[in-house]
């Protein structure tokens, strides 16, 4: 049986091992052709030469030049050995550098009411952007011909884009009228005495291509905008001889233009002259041709891709400015709410939980970190109680707890069934109303369950979240991490307090309200993130969930870029299964509106569609060092940059951690960023594919120590002294409690009677979220 038809049945249900390969070849798929698009529109945008025709511009020695071109006629034959000028009395009208959409119709409406007959020479981006007037020109019997693909100068191009420019622009004009032309006027060309050695360089090329290249006699100046009159003057010819009159229907206001040509054409007719093509003129017996298939077609294929390159750069240039805009204003508000949490965090929640907690424990192959981890639990200022469950773990895990004899630490064994299962089971064996769930890679600071029990003085708080920090920072993988988590998550969480709608009490560190967790029916395996999971359950129970800073512990984050994809992807997936899960959110009232309308959008916005425009956004940043300007972008960079760093200032400050690893951030951008939106693509094509993804256990390094303010746990001889008067002091704490008093909701000191709880200060029960009240 194939890879992708397998199923195997795991802890969570039915798992479907199906490769996604074929998404990471979607993207590549895209991200080329948006590299495409933006290539195409560099080019034909940012390196269109824009310059007036008459603008100042070197000329180069022209000792190459031979004397019959720059005596002859203006039309030089495609062996650029001969020349041909007009007949005499005869005007050939000629514009370059259209059609323009406003100016070309005009002057075409001209031509028609005189019946005259033009050429108009046509930039092929032009012509890809309005084939309606390529096709009108054509028409209405004009002739068409070449003036570039971006109004090159070809004296000064390469070879290789001289070609390109003569095709693309043929191209152009082929897939919009259906013809080709041999007509070729160069950009900034004039009379032949004018020629260079570079631009007779460029005729012979285009003449060994099968091009016409057609000079001037004559030049309007109309580009100069001099007046009607003036460029009335500068067309009418001096003496009999043919002339052909350069004049131009784009690159500006052509009013003056279409005004003049309107007074030229009587008067030339009324001196004896006529008016005719260049080919005409020139008595070529034929100009433009049907053009083949392929070359309509190809035609037919480039007007496309010019004009959806221009759609999807516009496209993107909104999102971009957009995304840009919310970000800052996330940043803004973030900073806000951090200054407002601070404040808001003074104010006690009520009076002193002194209560004993208890603490869960799931470990699953935790050897190499378990004993830091229970040591710094016990060592804590507040009594616990603690419970290792062991999931089935194959490393003696458990072995290790029961052999260090602590006195206060259960150990539950059961067969591996997944972390939410041993969650569940923790919490079936727990003897109290408070609940503190950990990590078997984490320790707690000594005040940290003091600290993160306190909010339940409130009676609708019915979680915490605690503050997680990462112990291994060593190296730049580390130094990223633990940026992460404080500017990042803390802040964020801050936020997510204020607002109510916390999404996600941390499985590292998280406090519960043992009623809230039953009445939600417990830990759900639904999902890979059952942290977020139970946390939006709890929101949308009409629980408060609240966040608290000074609950500290530490845990070992990946060591690896690849067991950080793997972290991370599992965190991803998982909180998109819980935000599908829990999207009726959106819709409810109360506590659980709160949670949808802000939480939800919030995780949307920031934390799904955002990261998957950024491979839009550093290739739209390349773009623009290579065809915008690179000073622009550079420092448009460090503007964000410099506000990363700024909230990355704040952040450190209100955890009171050491500024010095953010000079790290700049180097963060071109790595882990990547990484990060990597994932959430991966996510993203996972669940969308419909495919379920395993649960993938972090490898463990064995970094974790209990924390050097704490007080070492009784455990034998190899545990320094003194910390039988913490657990002393626990035994007391229960002994002068009156018999009946726990496991209630404790207010006090220790040894006071607590009254029971008041079924009227908790949140009432959704019935339809189950479970007991």
């Amino acid at each position: 049986m194939s890879n992708n038809r397998r199923r195997r049945r795991g802890r969570r249900g039915t798992v479907r091992n199906v490769p996604l390969r074929t998404h990471w070849l979607l993207l590549t798929a895209l991200v080329a052709t948006l590299a495409a698009a933006l290539l195409i529109q560099g080019y034909t945008q940012h390196m269109f030469d824009g310059r007036a025709d008459g603008a100042p511009r070197a000329h180069g020695p022209a000792d190459g030049v031979p004397r019959q071109i720059t005596t002859g006629g203006p039309v030089i034959g495609s062996d650029a050995t001969r020349t041909v000028a007009p007949a005499a009395h005869t005007v050939a009208l000629t514009f370059d550098d259209g059609p323009d959409p406003v100016w070309t119709p005009k002057i075409l409406d001209v031509l028609q009411r005189h019946h005259v007959h033009a050429t108009f020479f046509t930039v092929g981006t032009q012509v890809a952007a309005h084939p309606d007037l390529a096709r009108r020109i054509v028409a209405e019997g004009h002739q068409i011909g070449l003036h570039t693909f971006t109004h090159t100068d070809l004296g000064t191009a390469p070879a290789w884009r001289q070609s390109l420019e003569l095709r693309e622009s043929q191209l152009a004009i082929a897939g919009a009228t259906g013809v080709t032309t041999p007509l070729l006027r160069p950009p900034y060309s004039s009379t032949g005495d004018a020629l260079d050695d570079a631009g007779w360089s460029s005729i012979v090329r285009a003449g060994r291509e099968g091009y016409l290249t057609v000079l001037t006699t004559r030049d309007s100046e109309d580009w100069r905008r001099p007046g009607v009159d003036r460029i009335v003057a500068n067309a009418t010819p001096e003496g009999t001889d043919g002339q052909i009159l350069l004049m131009h229907d784009a690159g500006g206001d052509r009013g003056q233009t279409v005004a003049a040509l309107d007074q030229l054409i009587p008067k030339l007719t009324t001196a004896g002259f006529r008016f005719a093509t260049v080919a005409d003129a020139v008595g070529l017996t034929t100009a433009e041709r049907p053009a083949t298939g392929t070359d309509h077609w190809q035609g037919l294929a480039l007007i496309t891709a010019l004009r959806t390159s221009d759609l999807l750069l516009q496209g993107l240039s909104w999102l971009l400015w957009a995304a840009g805009a919310i970000s800052v204003l996330r940043a803004v508000a973030v900073l806000v709410a951090a200054r407002r949490h601070v404040r808001t965090r003074r104010k006690a929640w009520g009076r002193p939980i002194t209560e004993e907690v208890s603490v869960i424990v799931p470990a699953y192959n935790e050897s190499a970190g378990i004993e830091a981890a229970v040591r710094s639990l016990l060592a804590s200022d507040h009594p616990v109680e603690i419970i290792v469950v062991d999931d089935g773990s194959t490393d003696g895990t458990a072995d290790l707890v029961e052999a260090l004899n602590l006195p206060g630490v259960r150990v539950i064994r059961q067969q591996n069934a997944g972390k939410p299962a041993a969650l569940n089971t923790g919490i079936a064996a727990a003897s109290n109303n408070l609940l503190v769930m950990v990590d078997g890679d984490t320790v707690f600071e000594p005040d940290a369950v003091r600290m993160i029990v306190q909010p339940f003085a409130h009676r609708r708080v019915g979680a915490v979240s605690g503050n997680a920090k990462v112990v291994n920072r060593g190296g730049l993988l580390g130094r990223w991490q633990h940026i992460e988590y404080v500017v990042g998550f803390n802040l964020d969480r801050r936020l997510f307090d204020l607002a109510e709608c916390m999404p996600t009490v941390p499985g590292a560190v998280g406090a519960f309200r043992r009623e809230a967790l039953l009445r939600v029916g417990g830990v759900s395996d639904i999902t890979l993130a059952e942290d977020t999971d139970l946390t939006m359950a709890l929101c949308r129970d009409g629980w408060r969930v609240v966040y608290e800073e000074r609950a500290k512990a530490w845990t070992e984050a990946p060591a690896s870029l690849g067991a950080l994809w793997k972290q991370r992807y599992r965190w991803c997936y998982g909180t998109l299964q819980a935000m599908w899960k829990h999207r009726g959110a959106l819709v409810q009232r109360g506590q659980a509106g709160k949670l949808g309308r802000r939480g939800l959008l919030y995780l949307l916005m920031f934390q799904v569609l955002l990261p998957l425009l950024a491979p839009a956004v550093d290739v739209f940043a390349v773009y623009g060092l290579i065809f915008l300007d690179p000073v622009r972008i550079i420092g448009l960079w460090g503007a964000f940059l410099l506000l990363q760093v700024l909230m990355g200032l704040y952040a450190f400050r209100l955890d009171k951690e050491r500024a010095g690893p953010l000079w790290s951030l700049p180097l963060q951008q071109f790595v882990y960023r990547q990484l990060m939106y990597l994932v959430v693509i991966q996510s993203v094509f996972t669940a969308v594919a419909g495919s379920r993804l395993r649960w993938q256990r972090m490898e463990r390094y064995g970094s974790l120590r209990v924390p050097g303010g704490a007080r070492p746990a009784p455990a034998g001889p190899s545990v320094p002294a003194g910390l039988e008067l913490a657990d002393a002091w626990t035994r007391e704490a229960h002994a002068a409690a009156p018999a009946g008093t726990g496991p209630g909701l404790h207010t006090g000191l220790p040894g006071m009677p607590w009254p029971a709880p008041d079924p009227g200060a908790y949140p009432p029960r959704d019935p339809a979220r189950g479970g007991s009240g």
